[in-house]
């Protein structure tokens, strides 16, 4: 007599949403129109869609559905963790409202209106809830306003050191020999300048702006992510799924990018975390020594720098504490995040 068994139930919305590829969709629809809005602004204002709206007005539209959505999912997810369900609550705090400063009714971060005018100031026309700075600008829009340039441009730096050096650490532990003693020789003479020199040094070169703050931030950051991607296909490289591979006849870069980086993945994206807060710490000191992101639009680090000199004032103290909290809460939020995913990874 044969036996039938029941078909597997198919997966629930949730659990398919909760599955890498349309998780990386999802983070791909936040990304790339909030990327676009703020490397490419200029452009987007340049292309109408009617008599008063161009693209640049409605380019991050679907980018907050998707922000919502993806917050929720890693709460779902990241729940065996209070820690990383802090920390991503902060880095999403502002990813939100970096995608939707735009359509927030906040006065223009540029405009000077009224000089130093104390927190909760309120006028006729305008409320200043965190004051204004020394030319008059509301404190809070910049705030607000000043989140999309330090996360897309610290992101985009942290994505593109990762790509190189995740490719370089696969290429040495996999091939080893030769590769491994040129490449790992190379790192090792990056890693002996002292981070913050390397980023003088490439951005005097080069000059100070936001694409040339990615090619500084992958030569720091790279060989390290290197060394560790190394480390990590050393140990793997040896196992049975990817002797199996190998007895296939797969191409080798197919076995380094679909069968090793992936089970790697563990160990990569906790240091991505922490790596984003170095990275944000080091946008924010570039910008204060004029060689990150520069004026009119607002930036933490920017703020900082212009607020030095009238914050010794103490009554004006608020216009460099305000912008150093917003900084801090985002490093501490990748901070938490990258201690939460460990903590998790640890238990499995």
């Amino acid at each position: 007599m044969a036996v039938t068994t029941a078909p597997a139930p198919a997966p629930s919305l949730l659990q398919r949403l909760r599955r890498p590829k349309p998780a990386l969709i999802l983070l791909a629809l936040v990304w790339v129109p909030l990327s676009a809005y703020v490397m490419f602004g200029d452009a987007l204002r340049a292309i109408p869609l009617g008599d008063t709206t161009t693209l640049r007005d409605v380019v991050m539209l679907p980018a907050i559905p998707c922000v919502v959505l993806l917050y929720a999912l890693a709460m779902i997810s990241w729940r065996e963790s209070w820690v990383a369900l802090l920390g991503g609550t902060l880095v999403f705090f502002w990813l939100f409202i970096a995608v939707t400063a735009p359509y927030m009714p906040l006065i223009d971060p540029n405009a000077p209106i009224k000089p130093f005018a104390m927190p909760f100031t309120v006028t006729d026309d305008y409320s200043f809830v965190f004051g204004t700075d020394f030319k008059g600008r509301d404190i809070l829009s910049r705030v607000l306003w000043g989140c999309q340039r330090v996360l897309v441009w610290g992101v985009s730096a942290t994505v593109v050191a990762y790509i190189v050096g995740s490719m370089l650490g696969l290429v040495a532990g996999y091939f080893a020999g030769w590769w491994d003693e040129v490449i790992s020789f190379i790192g090792n003479v990056l890693l002996s300048f002292p981070v913050l020199v390397l980023f003088i040094l490439i951005l005097n070169y080069l000059g100070p702006s936001g694409f040339n703050i990615i090619i500084a931030v992958t030569f720091a950051s790279a060989p390290a992510i290197m060394r560790i991607v190394r480390g990590l296909t050393l140990d793997m490289k040896n196992r049975d799924y990817i002797l199996a591979a190998q007895t296939r006849g797969e191409h080798p870069l197919r076995i380094m990018v679909v069968e090793l980086l992936p089970n790697a993945r563990g160990p990569i994206i906790v240091d991505a975390c922490l790596r984003l807060g170095y990275t944000t710490v080091a946008i924010t000191t570039l910008t204060f020594f004029g060689l990150g992101l520069q004026p009119p639009d607002p930036d933490w680090g920017l703020m900082i720098k212009e607020a030095i000199n009238v914050a010794k004032v103490a009554q004006f103290a608020y216009m460099l504490v305000i912008p150093a909290l917003a900084v801090s809460s985002l490093i501490l939020g990748f901070n938490l995040m990258a201690d939460g995913l460990r903590e998790m990874s640890l238990r499995d």
